[in-house]
């Protein structure tokens, strides 16, 4: 008998992990069958988040290393990857900075409080730091031993690190060619490990949800309706209005011409929730409908579903300051600034597949001090929302390659057109 698909199993795993946390709660207190329940959920919620924790690192590292030196393959069009990557690194910031912007405003999650995450939350402490005492902080942490980065699981001096390794691949091309195999290798072999662990999900899901919903009243999932109000709402500014306007500046292609060539494509990635799988439909769409020359389209959509994530970047920064709410901290400007920089950072390590962002949600938590476990709260929602930004990722890469081809002047005279 063939088994449901794997977002059906992560559903239905959330729904049986909502259910049995309705029944312990149910139960009395001390009741042999509640702590039975609460002991069990705990164990095997510990081992998933865990495990996700376990190839954070490695998935990290990898996957910067490998997406940097890949432009190595394209050092003749230094003018076209320059202006794809300032393209990019502009619309997710300003992605992430709509997501934290309106969720300061917003505010959803704010005056609860999880007892479930107290324990996590005793060793978390707020620094009081100048703003250059800040930076110099910040700076001089980013610079540390490599392997105690790793060792230690200091995201962001591995970071830098992956960066200078993969520069330096750039640099050095044909003469590493051995050692950036062995890199990609490694890459595959974690990505696969990342797919056991996705086939516990549904398993881990249900017992952190169960302990989460036992522990909890109703005005948590309240409070999940303003969150998910909040992300879809800001999500559809950035994807509607912002996106479009850059390029109506640059290109003078209006939205209504962009949307009637590119809409297959969007269709994809609404019912997909994965960048990757629409690649095929999104060069099709862009080339075709789009006029984008081949050369173009052919480098700047597939970076993009590797790299160019306002989506999720935009759900990762304001999904850190709900958490924050939630557990009751207040992040100073200083840690907003570092959410900031980990949302844009996750989302180029994000795989363009659906549920994976929940790796590189847990390294944005992480950077702040907030709890690994509180993705449970996020998770039965993902799939919804991961619909809506998948749809905005994909956009962000087509309007890119319009973006970069007016910029690079490589096309014919009314070749970008939204014929």
């Amino acid at each position: 008998m063939k088994l449901p698909s794997l977002n059906t199993q992560i559903l239905l795993g959330a729904l049986f992990g909502v259910l049995l946390g309705l029944l312990l709660g149910s139960l009395e207190a001390g009741s042999s069958v509640r702590e039975a329940g609460f002991y069990a959920s705990t164990i095997a919620g510990g081992v998933f988040v865990g495990l996700l924790k376990m190839v954070l690192v490695p998935l990290l590292f990898t996957s910067i290393v490998v997406g940097v030196a890949n432009l190595q393959e394209h050092k003749q069009m230094h003018k076209v990857w320059v202006s794809t990557l300032v393209f990019f690194s502009i619309s997710m910031a300003i992605a992430v900075l709509l997501g934290l912007v309106a969720t300061n405003i917003f505010s959803p999650g704010a005056g609860m409080h999880l007892g479930m995450f107290a324990d996590a939350m005793k060793e978390f402490q707020t620094e009081k730091l100048t703003v250059g005492e800040f930076f110099s902080h910040f700076i001089l942490g980013l610079f540390q031993n490599p392997f105690t980065s790793l060792a230690q699981s200091n995201v962001l001096a591995v970071v830098i690190f992956a960066l200078f390794v993969g520069i330096a691949l750039v640099i050095g091309g044909s003469r590493y060619r051995n050692f950036l195999v062995l890199i990609q290798e490694a890459f595959d072999l974690v990505m696969m490990i990342v797919g056991w662990i996705m086939r516990l999900a549904p398993f881990g899901i249900m017992a952190l949800l169960t302990k989460l919903v036992a522990t909890q009243d109703v005005t948590l999932f309240a409070s999940m309706g303003k969150f998910m109000a909040v992300v879809i709402g800001i999500t559809l500014v950035h994807g509607v209005i912002v996106l479009p306007s850059m390029l109506y500046m640059i290109t003078r292609v209006t939205p209504w011409q962009f949307w009637k060539g590119a809409r297959e494509a969007l269709v994809t990635a609404f019912a997909t929730s994965s960048s990757s799988a629409t690649l095929p439909v999104t060069l099709r769409c862009t080339e075709q409908h789009l006029h984008v020359r081949r050369e173009i389209a052919g480098f700047v959509v597939p970076l993009g579903a590797t790299i160019n994530m306002d989506g999720t970047a935009l759900y990762e920064a304001s999904a850190a300051l709900f958490i924050a709410n939630l557990v009751g901290v207040e992040l100073n400007l200083a840690q907003q600034l570092i959410v900031f920089f980990m949302a844009m950072i996750a989302s180029v390590g994000a795989p363009g597949i659906p549920s994976a962002g929940m790796v590189t949600m847990v390294m944005v938590l992480q950077s702040v001090g907030l709890p690994a476990e509180a993705i449970a709260i996020l998770l039965p929602i993902d799939r919804l929302l991961d619909t809506l930004r998948t749809t905005v990722n994909v956009e962000g890469d087509m309007i890119g390659s319009l973006i970069v081809q007016e910029i690079v002047k490589t096309s014919a005279p009314g070749a970008v057109s939204g014929r």
